[in-house]
Formats: structure tokens, C-alpha cells, sequence
């Protein structure tokens, strides 16, 4: 049941206990044995601080019991997955409560914890059809709390970690089994539950996806960068840029910034004075770490393997070209995205949750003399649609095929007012 009014939740409600020894962790892992009920789990990490995603804190609690919040940096320096077997014993044990489970499973799994069930509540709040899934706002919907926001964006690598960012990190485990309890009912009542079964079993296979070799090419401005010359020194200092920041285990903009970047691969420096004089090459380590800077220019200038200036597309092409180029295509598309738009409409579920968008163009780019049920089908089935998913949209993408030729999309009327 849905609250009307709203409390502000400063606190949690039960006890939360800090865990930064290796004995301390065998001690909460036997009480997380002996207490019962899903496990509800979040996880800190120091985005935009550190060089990569791993977890500075842990908040695990059971139905029954306290907030465990572990310090996984304190116990193993290294993040070795091997402190925390015992953990990872416990946590298999029974099923994981998350919220957005994407987010977390990454740093999770790099400790060696790994579900084998999970209810995701930000993905079951897409299903059932909630306007905003953030946590704050699905709380207040069901349970008519505000969490506390203050210390969102802090940085969890910080050492002694501040009291109030602890109570504030419990605060998320803290109503999470509650949260899943009313969602569940909601779920229910709206004949979703088995869809959204369905996606968290799906999550338990999720992997981040490889890295792009080529993501120097996401460099803030690099568009306006013309020459390959040019963009073989954006990715020579991009790489001494990744390079330092993992040695030091700092975020990489927090050195130079992508402008940075892009400024001296249009500038092209021809000094080194030049380049430590540029007051548009900013940063804090832009002077000092000139010398990683200008080694790495020189080596983009020296560079006789030039980068193309676009990539070959080793897939589809890029739907956005579909209009000139691929006008049947695109017909196809405009016409499944509209009707597939009014099915997710219909159902109240983000339509990208419906269908991902790479999967309707990958269907719609297919040139077919017809499309039958069973042939759409199979190629949901071959882009790891769900069951769900599949029973839903099938019909609509074959009637959208066979009307996509003489379809338009309707035009908006103008709102009209009227004078009482």
C-alpha cells in the first residue's frame, strides 16, 4: 500500500555495524548465517575520483538482524577476491535484493560475490510502470520515506570514512526489503510479477560489455579534430592518459581534461614551451606531468599508422544514415518504433524495456519478401529477447513490416482551447 505522506528517513532504523578487519568480516559472516531473509546489498564505489569501478563499501543486511557496511579496501588492500570467500559463501546462500543490479554486479563480482537470484527494484519499478525509478522516488511512492541525499558524490576511497556518510550508505539497504515486499504486490496486482522473474533471471548472466579499443574515439570534441595526424595524437595522449591514471589510481579526467585532449591534437604544438605555456591545456597534472604529455604529442606527430578518420562499421549501419541511403529500411523502423511505442504504452513499460533499440533495427534492417511469426521469433530469440518479451511484440513488429511501404507517421494536432 502506497503512503500519502512523506517522512524524511536521516537515519536507520536498526543497528549498523562497520566492518574493517578480517576478523570483524568472520564475525559478521557467522550472525549473516544465523539471521534469515533475502540479503539486501548495495555497493560505494569512487566514480570520478578513482580509476575504475571498484567497490570502497559494502552494505549488506538480512531481514532480520543489523546493516553489515564492509570496508573492502581496509580488509584487503589488494581487493583480493580470497578475503572474501567466506562472504561470498554467505551471500550465495539466498537471494539478492539491488537496486539498478547493473551497476553493482560489476565491482561485486570483482570481490568474488556473485548472486545466484536476484530482485532488482529499479528494474521491477520500470516493469510495473513507475514515471521515476530512481530510489528516493520509488521509497517515497511505496513507503512515503525520503532518503537523505547529501553525500551521493563523495569519495568512498577516503580514509577514515566520515560517520554520516556511513549512516547515509546504510539508509539504502535499510528499506529495501520492504520496498521489495510492496513492489512484488504491485507487480502482482498488475500481472507482471512473471515478466519481471523473467528479467532478474536474466541478470544473473549480465556482463559489462569488453572494452572498445577504439574509446579514445569518445574523447569530449574530438569531432572537431580534422586530420589523422591529428587524432593519432588525441590517441597517444589518451593512452599515456590511461596509462598514468592507472598507476595512480586516479580517475583519468582528474588529470586532463578530454579538451584538453582535443585542443592539442587541433593545435598540434611545435614545443615543448609551447605546449607548458597553452593556458587552454588545463588540468591538474598538466604541468606536472608535462613531460608524459609532450612524449606522448610527439608520438602521435611521429605516427605513420594513421588512424581513419571514421571507423569501418562492422555491422548494421548506423540508423541515423537509414533516410538517404536505406529509405526501405527506415520505413520499416519509423513504423515498428511508432507501433511498438503504442504497445509499451499500452502495457506502461518503457519501451526500451519492452525491446532494446539495437534489436529493432537489427530486425527492421533485414530485407524480406514477408515476415511470419515464426521467422521474427527465432530472431528475437538469437538477440536474447526474453519469453515475455517475445509473446508481446512479436505480431506488432510482423504487421509493422507488411505496413511499413505506405506508412506515415500521424501528424500532431494543435492543442485547441476553448473560452468558457
Amino acid at each position: 500500500m502506497i503512503e500519502e505522506s512523506v517522512a524524511p528517513l536521516l537515519k536507520p532504523r536498526r543497528p549498523a555495524v562497520f566492518i574493517d578487519t578480517e576478523a570483524k568480516l568472520a564475525e559478521a559472516c557467522a550472525q549473516l548465517q544465523h539471521e534469515s531473509g533475502a540479503f539486501a546489498i548495495d555497493a560505494e564505489r569512487a566514480s570520478g575520483f578513482k580509476y575504475g569501478q571498484r567497490a570502497y563499501l559494502l552494505q549488506v543486511a538480512r531481514a532480520t538482524g543489523n546493516i553489515y557496511l564492509i570496508d573492502p579496501a581496509t580488509i584487503s588492500p589488494s581487493f583480493d577476491p580470497a578475503d572474501f570467500n567466506g562472504l561470498a559463501r554467505v551471500l550465495a546462500s539466498d537471494i539478492w535484493l539491488l537496486h539498478a543490479a547493473t551497476q553493482d554486479l560489476p565491482c561485486l563480482a570483482e570481490l568474488g560475490l556473485v548472486p545466484t537470484k536476484i530482485f532488482d527494484t529499479e528494474l521491477g519499478s520500470r516493469i510495473v510502470g513507475l514515471p521515476r525509478v530512481g530510489l528516493g522516488a520509488v521509497v517515497e511512492h511505496y513507503l512515503g520515506l525520503a532518503l537523505a541525499k547529501e553525500h551521493s558524490a563523495v569519495d568512498w576511497s577516503k580514509r577514515p570514512l566520515d560517520a554520516s556518510w556511513l549512516q547515509y550508505a546504510a539508509l539504502d539497504v535499510d528499506v529495501l526489503h520492504e520496498l521489495a515486499t510492496q513492489l512484488e504486490n504491485d507487480l502482482k496486482q498488475n500481472d507482471k510479477l512473471d515478466w519481471a522473474l523473467e528479467e532478474f533471471e536474466h541478470l544473473l548472466g549480465f556482463k559489462p560489455k569488453p572494452e572498445n579499443p577504439e574509446r579514445w574515439r569518445t574523447i569530449t570534441g574530438l569531432h572537431e579534430v580534422k586530420a589523422q595526424q591529428g587524432l593519432a595524437v588525441a590517441r597517444a595522449i589518451w593512452r599515456a592518459r590511461e596509462s598514468l591514471a592507472m598507476k595512480l589510481d586516479v580517475a583519468p579526467g582528474r588529470l586532463i581534461p578530454d579538451s584538453s585532449i582535443s585542443h592539442v591534437s587541433k593545435t598540434m604544438h611545435k614545443t615543448r614551451p609551447e605546449l607548458a605555456s597553452d593556458k587552454a591545456f588545463a588540468g591538474r597534472a598538466s604541468r606536472s606531468y608535462l613531460d608524459t604529455w609532450w612524449s606522448a604529442l610527439e608520438e602521435g606527430r611521429a605516427e605513420r599508422e594513421l588512424p581513419p578518420l571514421k571507423l569501418a562499421n562492422s555491422g548494421i549501419p548506423n540508423h541515423r544514415s537509414w533516410p538517404a541511403r536505406w529509405p526501405q529500411a527506415n520505413q520499416r523502423l519509423i513504423c515498428a518504433r511508432h507501433n511498438l511505442s503504442n504497445l509499451a504504452k499500452e502495457l506502461s513499460v518503457p519501451l526500451e524495456n519492452l525491446i532494446s533499440p539495437e534489436s529493432i533495427r537489427q530486425i527492421c534492417w533485414i530485407e524480406r519478401e514477408e515476415a511470419s511469426e515464426d521467422q521474427i521469433r527465432e530472431e528475437l530469440k538469437g538477440l536474447k529477447a526474453r519469453s515475455w518479451q517475445i509473446e508481446l511484440i512479436t505480431q506488432v513488429i510482423c504487421e509493422s513490416i507488411q505496413q511499413s511501404p505506405n506508412f506515415k507517421l500521424p501528424s500532431v494536432e494543435p492543442e485547441t482551447t476553448t473560452d468558457d
